[in-house]
């Protein structure tokens, strides 16, 4: 077990992929408007989609498989994330400097989400019942 997290808001991949979808949240706003049903809704969407799919593979790591199988739907929304970024750097909607930063924070984003795989069990366990079930250390040792 990951003794460091106690929720998926402490796993700095998460922490990671919030601050980068909020930075495209930002660069997205000087889209164009004839952009805000496409490129504008895509890459907020599947930049906000890792983190979501993140804390969903947190509320499923009592089953290894589906907690991998979340991690890896998260890393696919990464990856279409890095598409849409270099969609917007072609079409100059964002400075070569702004996406060469997106881009090195989404790969930092993949790496972490990998080494999450490849250790899937040390985050795979049963629940801990004081902090999953709102149980306090408290109600069990006094």
């Amino acid at each position: 077990m990951n003794s460091y997290a106690r929720g998926f808001r402490d796993l700095v991949v998460y922490q990671k992929a919030t601050q980068v979808a909020q930075t495209i949240f930002d660069h997205s706003r000087n889209f164009p408007p004839e952009e805000k049903y496409s490129l504008t809704s895509q890459i907020r969407r599947s930049s906000r989609s890792v983190g979501a799919q993140i804390a969903e593979a947190w509320g499923k790591r009592r089953y290894e498989k589906h907690f991998v199988s979340k991690l890896t739907d998260a890393d696919a929304e990464r990856l279409e994330t890095e598409h849409w970024v270099v969609t917007a750097k072609t079409t100059k909607y964002v400075s070569h400097a702004n996406a060469t930063e997106l881009l090195q924070d989404l790969e930092e984003i993949g790496k972490m989400l990998r080494s999450m795989m490849d250790k899937s069990s040390s985050f795979c366990r049963e629940p801990d019942l004081d902090y999953d079930q709102g149980h306090t250390d408290n109600e069990f040792f006094s």
